[in-house]
């Protein structure tokens, strides 16, 4: 049995932190049912036309396997009724609208919660419900901008550097979902339910913990480009030609510098005065960078990987994306899984990191309103003649019931 099996979440989320807290539960077994207008999610567009997809991008189905959706137009008196009436039967709702949005549409905590004192409803915003900030629109990139993410990325002397992946977006979503998982104890215990609010811009501090905070309220913490870590450690390029051909080391003991010096065939540096010690090495940084560079340029990235991590030095050479699809590492690891569409076919996506008993296999993202009758039916016993009806009145889109 899963370990959410019997949480039935209300997915009405857009875009990538929203979705993918809901995601979360739903790998680990949760019946996420998305919510969508009849036009759904935006994200079913991002990338749209740029791919190979008939349907769906691979950016929404990257964010909404193990789904269920079901199409509901809100701003008619029938689907707003058919909604009430999920909130009335489910777990946990969770929504990531812009500010004003849900008070707009008249669905804040204190008008859903006589409904269902159960309900745990998740609120994810770029800045929070209070504060100056409250009523500004945020996606990834802004809220890792707020967060100082920027300011420590980059060269020292350069400007501050986008950072690629949306810790932003997934990073709030996971963090939501633990929220989640810990209401829900709680729910099944005293039977109450409670509104979790999460900021985009807070939750990515989390991941800013790790620079040293004593330096924090006197001044901005430094970039150090391509150098981290103690002396030797940081970004080398690789024998090769393309943009990605660097390795990243990181000797973050006096062991693991010693395995390095040996690693790269240098045992003599051991004993070298310049470098036998963590200060002189720190004095001789520069130096002792050009004796590793002068190594990894003979070696391409894979070589350098498994020569010096084999060695008992951490080490790992830049991944591009097609390397996270042909890794041997991760293939072996089944990483990379497929799933059948009913539209387009047979894709690939990385699988969820959870390796535990009670997580569900991955599986594909929903087409536009393809479980709307079975849900209605299901949770709620609308009867075919109602299904009609509302799909008559263009209340719902979805699929008849065999």
């Amino acid at each position: 049995m899963a370990s959410l099996d019997g949480m039935r979440v209300l997915d009405m989320t857009q875009y990538e932190a929203g979705p993918s807290c809901a995601q979360y539960l739903a790998w680990l077994g949760a019946d996420v049912i998305k919510i969508e207008r009849p036009t759904g999610d935006a994200g079913r567009y991002t990338g749209k036309g740029l791919g190979k997809f008939k349907a769906d991008p691979q950016y929404f189905m990257n964010y909404n396997g193990n789904k269920r959706s079901v199409v509901l137009d809100l701003r008619q008196p029938k689907g707003r009724e058919a909604f009430l009436e999920l909130v009335g039967k489910a777990d946990v709702l969770v929504e990531n609208f812009g500010p004003g949005v849900i008070e707009g549409m008249g669905l804040t905590d204190d008008v859903l919660r006589p409904l269902n004192p159960r309900l745990i409803y998740v609120r994810i915003k770029g800045f929070g419900l209070s504060g100056p900030y409250k009523d500004y629109n945020a996606y990834d990139w802004v809220a890792q901008a707020a967060a100082g993410s920027f300011s420590t990325t980059g060269d020292p002397d350069g400007p501050p550097m986008i950072v690629g992946p949306t810790i932003g977006d997934s990073g709030t979503g996971i963090q939501a979902a633990l929220g989640v998982a810990a209401a829900y104890v709680e729910q099944q215990r005293t039977g109450l339910g409670q509104m979790i609010e999460i900021s985009m811009q807070e939750a990515v501090t989390m991941f800013m913990r790790t620079l040293d905070p004593s330096f924090w309220e006197q001044h901005p913490a430094e970039r150090h480009g391509v150098r981290r870590g103690r002396a030797g450690g940081g970004l080398y390029p690789c024998k090769g030609d393309q943009p990605n051909d660097w390795v990243f080391i990181f000797p973050a003991t006096t062991q693991m510098i010693d395995a390095l010096c040996i690693a790269i065939g240098r045992p003599e540096l051991l004993e070298d005065s310049r470098f036998c010690t963590p200060a002189a090495r720190a004095e001789h940084s520069e130096e002792f960078r050009e004796v590793i560079q002068e190594w990894t340029l003979r070696h391409d990235k894979h070589e350098v990987m498994e020569i010096i991590a084999g060695a008992g030095c951490p080490a790992s050479y830049v991944f591009d994306t097609e390397d996270l699809f042909t890794d041997p590492h991760l293939k072996a690891r089944g990483f990379i899984q497929y799933v059948d569409h009913p539209e387009n076919g047979r894709v690939p996506l990385m699988r969820h990191p959870l390796r535990m008993r009670g997580a569900v296999k991955q599986g594909r993202s929903p087409l536009l309103g393809e479980h709307t009758d079975e849900v209605l039916a299901e949770v709620l016993g609308y009867d075919q003649t109602r299904l009609d009806a509302l799909r008559a009145d263009g209340v719902t889109v979805g699929r008849l019931l065999s």
